[in-house]
């Protein structure tokens, strides 16, 4: 069962907008099974992958900031590895992100309280606290 609803994604949305502004990217949305989104450079080459994540707290409260650990390997690739994988947490104020491979977080079990119907709810997540290679962009 999918959770996302209209304003999740409007929220994902708004995320990528920024992202890919602050580099003059493009980006293309991918299946519902995939991760987020493909993201090019003006030259229409691809430069990374994204998965955002969204995060209901203002940024200097976000931390640290969670993922499970299922996304962040189909991220980076279940077979074929990705291109400059990255994440971003929409926050409430702006945007926290940084390239997977340069962050450095903490693998426990946990997740949010099990809703009816969800089978990912409680799971092996990273947990990530502030680092020089998380970037922080403001709406």
């Amino acid at each position: 069962m999918r959770f996302e609803n209209e304003s999740n994604l409007s929220r994902e949305q708004k995320a990528i907008e920024k992202f890919c502004s602050k580099f003059k990217f493009t980006f293309k949305k991918l299946g519902p099974n995939d991760i987020d989104f493909q993201v090019f450079d003006s030259n229409e080459e691809l430069r990374c992958f994204v998965e955002v994540k969204g995060r209901h707290r203002m940024m200097k409260d976000a931390y640290p900031l969670p993922v499970a650990v299922r996304k962040l390997h189909k991220l980076q690739g279940d077979v074929i590895p990705r291109q400059n994988p990255v994440i971003i947490w929409a926050c409430d104020d702006g945007i926290i992100y940084g390239r997977i491979e340069k962050l450095n977080g903490e693998i426990r079990f946990g997740g949010r309280k099990k809703r009816e119907g969800s089978t990912n709810d409680v799971e092996l997540m990273a947990y990530y606290d502030k680092q020089k290679d998380l970037h922080h962009e403001q709406y």
